[in-house]
């Protein structure tokens, strides 16, 4: 008996320091929720000190200064036309940029802005012509390099895919596809209903010759109907964490932060990519020049991510064999399409996998070559 009580006073404060941590938690619960819903302290983005080098229309040509740069060439990011280019540079500690320069790189980024009605007429031909192929060329003389290593992501790596085929005298030393759809038949969704002809890019396109960016949001949603009350119910439960709310409403603020598609170039994608599947054959045409993937003769690196359910792996698995003239290596990675470049997958799995393949392909900057 006397045990007994003994157990039972010893437990006491266990049970008060669980009960005072509660407490706690769900009074800054109440803080956080009230800041959240009141769109109070919003976590900034995008933060990683960086200058507009080139700009060409809405497109800019970024470049984040690092006094530790130890490889060559510099990485020329390219980012998707779908939604914002701070995906890959959220917020500090969870930033794709952040990593590639702390890893002693020189860093630049391609953000092609967001269009209105004046860019509806942007073809894939403007892309790849008009900005990508000067924006890497500046990107090298900016650096004052022989060449540099490109990295697209989802379409942007799509866009890069095209960009180096279509020019091969481009000073270009190695490819970087991330989550790059080259199979229209391994995607679902709004290009699957666009693929069978059930839906018709016309019907989406709006006043302003573009498809709004509210079309791409519900586009994205309507692929996991439920996620926006899983994150709701995980942001509850943890939103007595103040980085947690951080994190989420980085995440959120990118989630719903897409930018209008050019109607133009939507019209060109649909019809080569989606209908005629033109990458997975080979048959991509610019302005009514042939572009041949067999061009592509640099070192390349296919990422894929395995559980991605905006760009599966179906969809981005066979490039190695559209590259005929190019040693391809590919590097799967059991993670989404966002837990590519954030969170902890991409800390933990992604970026060492990448930084080992960039620094392979790569050399070290002596004291006096450093920019």
């Amino acid at each position: 008996m006397t045990d007994l009580l003994h157990g039972a006073r010893s437990s006491v404060p266990r049970v008060l320091d669980g009960v005072r941590r509660e407490v706690g938690r769900n009074l800054l619960r109440t803080r956080n929720g009230i800041r959240h819903v009141a769109g109070i302290d919003r976590t900034r983005v995008g933060l990683t000190p960086k200058e507009t080098v080139w700009t060409a229309d809405r497109c800019r040509l970024w470049r984040y200064r690092s006094p530790a740069v130890r490889h060559r060439p510099p990485i020329v990011l390219v980012s998707s036309l779908v939604s914002r280019s701070y995906v890959l540079d959220l917020r500090p500690q969870n930033s794709f940029v952040e990593r590639l320069c702390d890893a002693g790189f020189d860093v630049f980024l391609v953000d092609f802005g967001v269009p209105d009605a004046v860019d509806s007429f942007n073809t894939l031909e403007t892309y790849v012509d008009a900005y990508l192929a000067p924006a890497i060329e500046h990107a090298r003389e900016e650096a004052g390099t022989e060449d540099v290593t490109v990295y697209g992501y989802c379409l942007g790596g799509l866009l890069s895919l095209l960009t180096v085929a279509a020019h091969p005298d481009l000073a270009v030393r190695s490819l970087v596809c991330m989550a790059t759809p080259v199979d229209a038949e391994g995607m679902g969704g709004l290009v699957e209903a666009l693929r069978s002809g059930r839906v018709e890019v016309d019907s989406l396109v709006d006043d302003t010759g573009n498809i709004p960016a509210s079309v791409i949001a519900n586009a994205f949603r309507l692929r996991k109907p439920t996620a926006d009350a899983v994150q709701y119910a995980n942001l509850w439960e943890n939103l007595w964490n103040d980085d947690f709310v951080e994190g989420y409403q980085a995440m959120a603020q990118w989630a719903h932060d897409h930018v209008p598609f050019p109607g133009a170039t939507a019209r060109e994608l649909v019809a080569q990519f989606v209908r005629g599947n033109a990458v997975r054959r080979n048959a991509v045409r610019l302005g009514g020049r042939r572009v041949d993937l067999g061009a592509v003769r640099c070192p390349v690196c296919s990422v894929v991510a395995e559980r991605d359910d905006i760009i599966p792996a179906a969809a981005s698995a066979p490039l190695p064999d559209l590259l005929r003239n190019a040693h391809t290596d590919v590097i799967s990675v059991p993670a989404g399409h966002i837990g590519l470049v954030v969170g902890r997958q991409a800390a933990t799995t992604t970026m060492p996998a990448i930084v080992g393949w960039l620094r392979k392909h790569s050399e070290n900057v002596s004291a006096e070559a450093k920019p």
